[in-house]
């Protein structure tokens, strides 16, 4: 009976064991279940912290590369403005160049900010204040760019003015040459008649002085006996055919006298007689003197003289 009593409380004991060995072995496979989820929730939890990390440290130098660009963009423009008023070609290739370079930089930082809210997106994480940090980026770089191409028209604006007045002063200065061209002509015109006008003038105030002897004056072919024109005297005439090589040519505007160095002398030319006088010095008759010049050159621009030595 004692044996048989063991026996059962041997069996009982052996079972109680292995129930608990049973219901530890089932607590345990729980245990490494859960330790097992809880490791991959915290590897998860890792890989979105250094996701965030990363996104949080690619958008911070983001932004401040873009509110850098943004900061340098403002000043320049506020530069050019002043520098539109001055105006010239060199300082407008400046402004041409400086326009394209923040353009790109404008169209750099909002290609920035598309790709920063592409990662935001695909990332998963929600981080609130970046998305409004990039909301106020986006504002700022389209108010930036409205301003660039107010800029870009004011300058197209002048750059039309400029050349709208350049237009006028081409016509102008096409005037200017043309009215030139045309007082060259006239000035030209003018030149030739003056010249004409002078040659004229000369012509008509050109005249023949000769004085010789009676011999001399025939000798020199000055003087004929016979035939002869205008009815110059009654004895001596002077002929139709006269020897300038004879006759010394002046201009009667500037002649007054005529030296004749000689003892007696006489006009064979008609003149007025109150128009000129023969001038006496030392017993002899030294010159003849023009006293009225409009008279005496009226009906001769020839004047001879016949003298006796």
């Amino acid at each position: 009976m004692e044996t048989k009593v063991k026996t059962i409380v041997s069996w009982s004991t052996l079972a109680v064991l292995m129930l608990v060995v049973l219901i530890g072995g089932v607590m345990l496979v729980n245990d490494k279940n859960q330790i097992e989820m809880l490791n991959q929730q915290n590897r998860n939890l890792n890989a979105v912290i250094e996701t965030r990390d990363s996104l949080v440290n690619d958008m911070a130098g983001t932004f401040d590369e873009i509110e850098q660009n943004l900061t340098f963009i403002k000043e320049k423009r506020g530069q050019l403005v002043l520098a539109q008023k001055e105006g010239n070609k060199s300082r407008k290739e400046m402004l041409v160049a400086d326009i394209k370079r923040m353009n790109e930089m404008l169209a750099e930082s909002s290609k920035k900010i598309e790709e920063l809210e592409k990662k935001l997106k695909s990332s998963g994480v929600n981080i609130k204040s970046y998305k409004n940090k990039i909301e106020q980026l986006t504002k700022t770089i389209s108010e930036q760019d409205e301003s660039m191409k107010q800029l870009q028209a004011e300058l197209d604006q002048r750059d039309f003015t400029i050349a709208e007045k350049d237009m006028q002063l081409a016509k102008l200065n096409e005037d200017i040459l043309s009215k030139e061209d045309s007082l060259l002509k006239k000035s030209a015109i003018i030149a030739e008649k003056s010249q004409v006008i002078v040659e004229k003038d000369n012509e008509i105030n050109k005249a023949y002085f000769a004085a010789g002897t009676h011999r001399e004056l025939i000798e020199k072919g000055v003087l004929t006996k016979e035939g002869g024109f205008l009815g110059i005297g009654k004895n001596i005439s002077i002929k139709d055919d006269l020897n300038e090589r004879f006759f010394t040519q002046l201009d009667i505007r500037n002649t007054s006298q005529f030296p004749l160095n000689a003892k007696k002398a006489k006009l064979i030319t008609e003149h007025p007689a109150n128009s000129y006088k023969l001038v006496e010095e030392n017993d002899k008759i030294a010159y003849l003197e023009i006293e009225n010049p409009r008279e005496f050159w009226k009906l001769s621009k020839y004047v001879i003289v016949e003298t006796r030595k």
